[in-house]
């Protein structure tokens, strides 16, 4: 049996749920969760390193890196096919308390 994975712990939930490329016919969706976002926020937008973004999103260093490199794929397939970007779902909890939300979702 695998070992249950713990919430990751973001800032906020994101205020804009979806990106659509604009003058052309989306070829599809991808998905990306919350906490993927977070990452994506902390490492590209924050510019902190990742033992830093690890620390606040209380992972190791090693589970930060694969969410980012998951959430970096996901968005590169977003614009180099043309596919909507959907954010939603994940395992995740608010840093300093409030709402937990644990969700699992499909990937085309």
């Amino acid at each position: 049996m695998p070992r249950p994975k713990k919430p990751r712990f973001v800032s906020g939930y994101p205020t804009i749920a979806s990106f659509v490329p604009q003058g052309m016919p989306i070829t599809g969706e991808v998905m990306l969760t919350v906490e993927e976002l977070e990452a994506i926020r902390l490492s590209d937008f924050e510019r902190l390193d990742q033992e830093s973004a690890a620390n606040l999103m209380q992972v190791s260093r090693q589970t930060y890196g694969r969410i980012l490199y998951t959430a970096r794929g996901i968005i590169g397939e977003a614009l180099v096919t043309g596919k909507a970007l959907k954010i939603n779902g994940g395992n995740y909890a608010m840093r300093g308390g409030g709402r937990r939300r644990r969700c699992r979702r499909g990937r085309e």
